[in-house]
């Protein structure tokens, strides 16, 4: 079963249960698959590195507002920012600990002989593509950061 196939199948529940939180996160995603999809002009359904690109971003985008909404003291516009990004990443696969993600961090640090932060970049590139869509970039990005230091 295709994302889509799964947002449309949540959407119609949600539709029944009169859940409106779930049902406004629910058609931002599809509306973000349709756009990325007729981007390219043609009818291509999009690959699941694609789509779990776009549903980091509307994830990372509702929890980027929602801190900003809670240092403005908006507690009332920064709650429902964050149920949406709870129930965006019920579609994502599921997200690896600080742990795990420390281990392939030390491991590939380890095989490819980097010694510093100047290294970082290069680490940063191949932790990034081994664990897409598992990991979030800036949880990645402080344990090498205490790592190479």
């Amino acid at each position: 079963m295709s994302l889509q196939d799964k947002v449309m199948t949540a959407m119609k529940e949600a539709m029944k249960n009169k859940d409106t939180n779930a049902l406004t996160s629910l058609r931002a995603i599809k509306s973000e698959l349709l756009l990325a999809q007729t981007e390219t002009g043609s009818k291509e359904n999009l690959t699941e590195e694609q789509e779990i690109k776009i549903l980091q971003k509307l994830v990372k985008q509702r929890k980027d507002s929602a801190a900003i909404f809670t240092e403005q003291g908006r507690e009332d516009l920064s709650q429902p920012e964050l149920d949406q990004a709870e129930v965006i990443e019920q579609f994502l696969p599921e997200q690896l600990s600080e742990d795990e993600i420390a281990k392939v961090v030390s491991t590939i640090i380890t095989r490819t002989g980097a010694s510093g932060m100047k290294d970082m970049g290069k680490v940063m590139g191949i932790v990034s593509q081994e664990l897409a869509g598992k990991a979030d970039g800036k949880t990645i990005s402080s344990i090498v950061k205490k790592k190479l230091s």
